[in-house]
C-alpha cells in the first residue's frame, strides 16, 4: 500500500485515489467491473483498484449489495 510520506506525495498515494471511485460510487450504485473500466485511467492498474476498494470497505464507506451486484455507497 502506498501512502503518503517523505517520498511519496499525496497525490501519488491511495489515499488520493479514494475519491476518484467515491465520486462514482455517489452518483449511482455500480458494479465493480464497470467501476474500474471508468477509473482505470487514473489508477494505476488493478492491484492499486483493490487495495482503494479494501481500504473503502474497511473505513464502511463502501458497501457491497450481494442481491444486486453492486456497490453502494454508505457515507
Amino acid at each position: 500500500m502506498l501512502l503518503p510520506n517523505k517520498v511519496t506525495p499525496f497525490k501519488k498515494s491511495i489515499l488520493a485515489k479514494f475519491a476518484l471511485l467515491l465520486k462514482e460510487i455517489k452518483v449511482q450504485d455500480i458494479s465493480a467491473i464497470e467501476l474500474f473500466e471508468k477509473v482505470k485511467p487514473k489508477i494505476g492498474g488493478i492491484a492499486d483498484y483493490l487495495e482503494i476498494l479494501d481500504c473503502l470497505f474497511a473505513l464502511r464507506k463502501i458497501e457491497l449489495s450481494e442481491k444486486m451486484e453492486v456497490l453502494h455507497y454508505v457515507g
